[in-house]
């Protein structure tokens, strides 16, 4: 067990800062790519073809992004159990683990996928999609929806990845898949001038690839657990931990993203102009916000395994090794987002109109850049704990308590600034790191920050 382990991440003993950051890199780098895809298939559409394509895909991809958001938030269920699971030394009972989660997973895609592919209508009708980009934003979701399996598929192998405390991996499919999709974009929509269709099928063809190379990758590696096919089964007392520990942390992603939607259905009121230009910023905030989320990311199956071999000081350290680190790159990142917001849109758009839109609206995210760099490495570590209600009540009262309201009320502001809506996520954020605050004093009152002996 041991040579296996050592083979991946064992973040059970020795330094924290490098193992930390040295996981944390290739999530980034694969974060980064992930963001190429909606980020790609905006520029491309936004340099061959009209705002109305701009505004489809602004529109559809925003609503994937909800949906492949709520897969992966599910399959952090299967890391967290997994890194725990290795953490203790139980080889046999982490393959059990993934035997139940393909099972559960595979039901989970089948659904959404028939449920996007018959929705795509009423969604995009719900999001207030502009008049002139609807027919476009239809095709984008249920193209990509047909593909959810996909997505599905690809999420559920890299939390598996990252529960051994591989995050190369994930890095490398995703690669590989990012160039497909680059070519598939301009063959599809430059050469071939089929616009968001095109878009769209190129981005389910680029993860259908990523999947295929990864499945390739575990057939030919030893990994640290026992692993057989008799596994793939509806093993309901597993299949419930999964769900206890991952479902809050999707459904609080899922209302989250549903805040998200609501402000872009907000925006979408508000004309073809804003529309673009906030979709544009969107994908620019994607990327901005890429550094947090990797460390989230990384402190999960960092502190999985830890609480698993009970070393609970070591998972304290790590929360603030990491947040400092994140906080000093989001430093950065603010004054590129607040100095820079025409420049960084001008690369989704060629409207000028559309560019200094989203300039306003990443001005107030400027501000959140300094904010999700703590509160990011919170719900990380909580996750990590297995405190996965708090995680999930915390983002449901943030964006429904702060960031919708205050968006609406900015919106009706005349006149209409998207600065002035966009600081809807920074005000929600504050409220995030106030309660994660007062949760950390509450766990360790509790005594679930001592160090103990595994069971």
């Amino acid at each position: 067990m041991k040579n296996r382990k050592q083979q991946y991440g064992d973040f059970t003993t020795g330094p924290i800062a490098a193992p930390l950051i040295r996981f944390s890199l290739p999530v980034l780098a694969a974060l980064f790519l992930q963001a190429m895809y909606g980020a790609v298939d905006l520029l491309i559409v936004g340099q061959f073809t009209t705002s109305a394509d701009v505004s489809a895909v602004a529109t559809g991809s925003q609503i994937m992004m909800l949906i492949t958001g709520l897969v992966a938030s599910f399959a952090m269920g299967t890391t967290i159990l997994l890194g725990q699971k290795i953490g203790a030394g139980r080889v046999k009972e982490g393959g059990q683990v993934i035997g139940a989660s393909i099972f559960e997973f595979i039901v989970l895609g089948g659904i959404v996928t028939v449920l996007m592919v018959l929705f795509a209508e009423p969604i995009s009708t719900v999001m207030n999609a502009p008049e002139e980009a609807y027919t476009r934003t239809v095709s984008y979701v249920r193209i990509c929806g047909a593909g959810t399996l996909v997505i599905t598929a690809y999420n559920l192998l890299g939390s598996v990845f990252r529960g051994i405390g591989d995050s190369r991996t994930p890095l490398i499919t995703v690669a590989i898949a990012t160039v497909v999709n680059i070519l598939g974009d301009l063959l599809l929509v430059a050469v071939f001038h089929m616009g968001t269709a095109g878009a769209a099928l190129a981005t389910v063809f680029a993860q259908f690839i990523s999947v295929l190379i990864s499945l390739q990758i575990i057939r030919r590696r030893e990994l640290p657990f026992e692993f057989h096919w008799r596994d793939v089964r509806p093993d309901m007392p597993v299949i419930r931990r999964i769900t206890r520990l991952g479902f809050p942390i999707a459904l609080q992603d899922f209302l989250v993203g549903i805040s998200f939607l609501v402000i872009m259905a907000i925006v979408n009121s508000l004309g073809l102009i804003a529309s673009a230009g906030v979709g544009c910023a969107e994908r620019v905030c994607a990327f901005i916000m890429l550094v947090p989320s990797a460390f989230m990311q990384s402190m999960s199956a960092f502190v999985a395994q830890n609480v698993g071999a009970g070393k609970m000081t070591r998972a304290r350290k790590a929360l603030y090794i990491g947040m400092m680190t994140a906080l000093i790159i989001g430093v950065f990142m603010a004054l590129g987002s607040f100095f820079y917001g025409v420049s960084l849109a001008r690369i989704f758009t060629r409207d000028q109109e559309v560019a200094a839109a989203a300039a306003q609206y990443l001005r107030a995210y400027s501000i959140d850049c300094m904010l999700t760099p703590i509160f990011f490495c919170y719900i990380g570590f909580f996750n990590g704990l297995g405190e996965t209600t708090f995680v999930m009540a915390q983002g449901i009262i943030g964006a429904f308590c702060a960031r919708i309201p205050f968006s609406y009320l900015m919106s009706k502001r005349v006149p209409v600034s998207l600065f002035h809506v966009g600081l809807a996520t920074p005000v929600a954020s504050t409220l995030q790191i106030i309660m994660c605050l007062s949760f950390m004093l509450y766990v360790k009152r509790r005594g679930r920050l001592a160090d103990r002996i595994p069971e």
